[in-house]
């Protein structure tokens, strides 16, 4: 539960509530409430040709200047014939804003017993309070099964309020630019509006209906006027991007709904069914104090858990399969600017990944699967990019897309524009979600996206002069190096990161194709062998992973937010202390060097560190990062603060905390190595967890105190094929085999 003693007075306080498409941001005011609304296909403008056109045949040269380390030179022919125009993609945008105006009578508002919150376990955002004498509730949720956003308002005596509808933020703006009708007809509100640049057109409607038989709703120009002691709001949404005509289709969701107790008992069961699927509890937990208090004091053990759930809540809020699904922008669902940050877009150079971390361990493969099926639309786009721009096969994407699965380079930012392993790191999740679910069915499906990949990195593979396979270009998002004769540069040849991808999606070619029994059309043999002449990874003389290939340059920003060189300790599993002990040292300094220089200062990167200490075993580190997280990259509604609002730290952090308490990325001797509490601080107390899914198609359960495990631990593995050596935090073994049940004890 989240939960406040005050209303929200602006957005970093509101409380998201969604159902994978419709979002709102509820303030729970008590004069005028506000719900900042969204629907994700909501984006300003349609598809667009980007292509830069002189790309391949200025291919050679980039490669040469390049190799030659002449980086001014590369970097002035990168900017006249490898960036695009326009320079942007599409950029998500707001749906509206709901009003609701209470009518108090003559006497001012007196307020008190005030209370606002989120319910997690249901999905509920909760207001009460007393006004005059009069109790006040409001319940709101974002249905998934009826595809509409429900407000039950209820009071003790019969009351008034004012419904009203704007396409902009009264906040904001000044005027409706951004709409084109605003009328009531049956006694609904009806918006219709065009996103600029051509985008899907919209439209949205809210219906009012009394719940108790003196009650009624009037149409008062363009709003509605409810009266009585019990009333619900429907609000329907749908765009052009899904269906011909938006309003007949938000219509039909309105009719379809059925009474409240309806709306709500569908939701619950809907919702649940995903919720309840993994359970995390913490202790001590201090909950009895409200949550924006709370997060200015030192983090109690029931509010790492409370965050690790809430990222759940997010991510099943706002993402779920659906037609067209969208998957999570870089805020989620929830953007209440006509000009975002970042455009709100889908960022693939880190963040879209991040924000489906969470995803497996929390045993939710359905709200992944509109990241999958966009990126079957990316990879439709990609083979362009990859044959005009590369010479090559297959497709690719750089490191940015958008509603349009756009595959060519984003702004005209050198140090992450032309980057063409953005598609190559997605490409991975499929590989990721086969092991912890080994859906033979889900890999077929998919397997034909991870094999275009494949094949445009084959055909974008050069020789350097040592004999190894390179990319080129290469750089590391989206840092840059100061060279030995002092000059700043991005460009490289084989970048750490892009070996390390590179390493990861043939292993998961190679493997992917052997169990679909040679579906694939490259040769798993060519595959293996280019994989074997990619080049080492090095560690420098000072000890530290080089991040720029074989060149040990000097970072021009030491503490920089990206760890990209480090993507094979984590998400990748390429570095482990137990397998490459060297790496993982090296690794290690560099965390240790980024963290000297003030790294992590923003939320997503200080979600990441969290993760990459938890893979080598450092509890305290780990431990110091969450506290970190909370304390200064968190907002009053726990959502993620960049600054400004990005969601991809809250799905990291999520991610991370489970990362501490349960690892399942090691494969030794034929055999899934599961790792007990690898780096949770024993001051943190005790725990348990429920149903944590684990690669290798299982899930595990078990209770810990003390850094020891209490009472049985339960695997519960779905495959005859399956072999498990659990290690605990004392470093006991146990081996499992087989499907079904196991129940083990640590002595």
């Amino acid at each position: 539960m989240l939960w406040y003693n005050s209303p929200a007075t602006e957005w970093s306080h509101a409380l998201p509530i969604g159902n994978g498409r419709l979002g709102a941001m509820v303030y729970g005011q008590t004069t005028t409430e506000v719900l900042q609304l969204n629907e994700d296909s909501v984006w300003y403008g349609g598809p667009q040709d980007r292509l830069p056109k002189a790309a391949l045949q200025n291919l050679p040269e980039l490669r040469r200047l390049i190799r030659e380390g002449r980086q001014k030179e590369a970097e002035a022919l990168v900017r006249a014939a490898f960036f695009a125009y326009p320079s942007s993609q599409r950029h998500y945008e707001p749906l509206g804003t709901l009003y609701l105006d209470f009518d108090y009578g003559y006497q001012g508002p007196g307020i008190c017993d005030y209370r606002r919150e989120l319910d997690i376990s249901q999905a509920v955002s909760r207001v009460k309070y007393s006004c005059n004498g009069i109790q006040y509730q409001r319940e709101a949720i974002a249905s998934y099964p009826d595809q509409v956003i429900g407000i039950k308002l209820s009071s003790s005596q019969s009351s008034k309020y004012t419904i009203r509808l704007n396409r902009v933020s009264e906040r904001e703006y000044e005027t409706n630019e951004f709409l084109d009708t605003l009328a009531t007809r049956d006694g609904k509100i009806i918006m219709h509006a065009t996103p600029g640049g051509g985008g899907s057109r919209l439209c949205c409607i809210v219906s009012a209906r009394s719940n108790d038989p003196d009650g009624h709703v009037q149409v008062l120009g363009n709003t509605l006027v409810v009266t009585g002691k019990s009333s619900t709001i429907l609000l329907a949404s749908q765009t052009t991007f899904r269906v011909e005509d938006p309003e007949s289709a938000a219509l039909s969701n309105i009719e379809r709904c059925g009474s409240w107790s309806q709306i709500l008992d569908r939701h619950l069961r809907d919702y649940k069914i995903l919720y309840e699927r993994v359970c995390l509890k913490l202790s001590p937990d201090d909950s009895h104090i409200p949550t924006d208090l709370r997060l200015q004091r030192k983090p109690d053990p029931g509010l790492v858990a409370l965050y690790h759930n809430y990222g759940r809540y997010l991510l099943i809020s706002c993402s779920r399969p659906g037609d067209k699904a969208l998957p999570a922008t870089l805020q989620g669902i929830w953007n209440p600017s006509f000009q975002p940050p970042w455009g709100s877009k889908y960022t693939i150079n880190i963040n879209t990944q991040m924000n489906y971390w969470p995803a497996n361990i929390s045993n939710l493969p359905e709200c992944e699967m509109p990241l999958f099926e966009l990126l079957e639309r990316v990879q439709v786009n990609g083979v362009k990019t990859a044959k005009e721009m590369y010479g090559c096969r297959g497709w690719c994407a750089h490191h940015n897309t958008d509603i349009w699965a756009d595959t060519n380079p984003q702004d005209k930012w050198m140090p992450a524009t032309l980057w063409p392993l953005g598609g190559a790191w997605l490409c991975t999740h499929i590989w990721e979600r086969y092991l912890f679910f080994e859906d033979k069915n889900f890999l077929q499906r998919f397997f034909p996206v991870l094999e275009g990949c494949v094949r445009f990195l084959l055909d974008f593979l050069i020789k350097d002069e040592h004999g190894f396979y390179v990319t080129n270009p290469s750089l590391s998002p989206e840092n840059t190096f100061k060279n030995q004769r002092g000059e700043e540069g991005v460009f490289c040849e084989a970048s750490t990161m892009d070996i390390q991808i590179l390493t990861s999606v043939f292993k998961a070619y190679i493997a992917s194709s052997q169990i679909l029994k040679g579906l694939g059309l490259i040769d798993v043999v060519e595959v293996a062998n280019v994989l074997a002449g990619l080049p080492p990874i090095i560690i420098s003389s000072t000890g530290l992973l080089q991040e720029w290939g074989r060149n040990d340059y000097e970072e021009v920003e030491p503490g920089h937010r990206h760890t990209s060189h480090l993507w094979g300790l984590h998400p990748g599993n390429s570095i482990t202390p137990a397998s490459t002990p060297n790496f993982a040292k090296a690794a290690s300094a560099v965390l240790t060097r980024r963290a000297a220089h003030g790294g992590g200062h923003t939320g997503w990167s200080r979600a990441w560190l969290i993760n990459l200490h938890a893979r080598l075993g450092q509890a305290a580190k780990s431990k110091e990062h969450i506290e970190l997280l909370l304390r200064k990259s968190t907002l009053p509604n726990l959502l993620d603060d960049h600054p400004p609002f990005q969601i991809d730290g809250n799905f990291g952090g999520s991610a991370g905390i489970i990362e501490m308490i349960v690892q399942s990325h090691e494969f030794v001797d034929g055999e899934r190595v599961i790792r007990l509490l690898p780096a949770w601080p024993l001051e943190w107390g005790g725990g348990r967890v429920e149903r944590i899914r684990v690669r290798g198609a299982a899930a595990i359960t078990f209770e810990w105190q003390d850094g020891r495990i209490h009472g049985p631990l339960l695997v519960d593995s779905e495959l005859d094929s399956n072999r498990y050596t659990i290690i605990s935090p004392t470093g006991s073994k146990a081996k499992v085999g087989g499907q079904g049940r196991h129940e083990i004890i640590f002595r």
